[in-house]
């Protein structure tokens, strides 16, 4: 698929398309996300926001563990909703951009923002039982911290920019929603991992480990909002692992 507008919102127009043409029917089972992504030569992230974009114009419903079927032929407004950022292109450049921060933050953090990052980790523990929207916004905090431990202020722009992005999102909300249902949680090792690795001083390992918790994210999220039968999806969910974490060693 080609232009320049967003990859799923192309694929998501192109199935609207179809739907609203009856081919495939309402009630119909869509196919596959590995055939999808195949006949339409697209990754299957893509496939998972373009279905994402679909849900929220009500056009299908999503079946957890039996697939994607069609609920209606036309948007429930009676056009295509808003669409933005796509959570798994956001959590790509999140891995390119914050990978670096981290890196440059190495070289300069301070043993105060050492100190608030140890105590965001363990605010988000102390939260994850009880309050995950708070645990998050723990999270949140975690990484702009360390955005703004580079001294670099374009950079802390950066970052912030891509988790407004994230907050704006219509489709990167929705998969929030699901991952929260699915019992998704900011991970307390992967972020002590990075402070850890901050604290050493080295940027090649805080950029590495950087990296490999987004990766393990987009993994997580995958995995937590799989729609197909459990058998189809064990391997691709390990081949979208592994591809995934190869990328953040890049």
């Amino acid at each position: 698929m080609a232009g320049t507008r967003r990859l799923y919102e192309q694929l998501a127009e192109a199935l609207a398309a179809q739907i609203a043409a009856g081919q495939p029917r309402v009630g119909d089972r869509l196919p596959s996300e590995r055939v999808l992504a195949q006949a339409f030569g697209v990754s299957r992230p893509t496939v998972r926001e373009a279905v994402l974009a679909l849900e929220l114009d009500g056009l299908v419903e999503v079946r957890m563990g039996s697939g994607v079927y069609v609920r209606a032929r036309q948007p429930k407004d009676g056009a295509a909703g808003e669409t933005d950022i796509g959570p798994f292109e956001l959590l790509e450049a999140r891995q390119a951009i914050e990978g670096e921060a981290c890196a440059m933050a190495a070289r300069r953090i301070t043993p105060d923002t050492l100190r608030l990052l140890r105590a965001l980790v363990d605010e988000m523990e102390n939260e994850n039982p009880h309050d995950v929207i708070m645990s998050e916004d723990a999270d949140r905090r975690f990484h702009i911290a360390i955005a703004e431990a580079t001294g670099n202020s374009a950079m802390s722009q950066a970052v912030r920019a891509l988790w407004d992005a994230r907050d704006r999102s219509p489709q990167t909300r929705l998969l929030s929603q699901k991952g929260r249902a699915a019992g998704v949680k900011p991970s307390i090792h992967e972020h002590a991992a990075i402070a850890d690795a901050l604290a050493t001083g080295d940027p090649a390992a805080a950029a590495t480990a950087m990296r490999d918790h987004l990766a393990r994210v987009m993994a997580t999220l995958l995995d937590a909002t799989e729609t197909e039968a459990v058998e189809e999806a064990r391997a691709r969910i390990a081949e979208q692992r592994k591809r995934f974490m190869a990328e953040s060693h890049r």
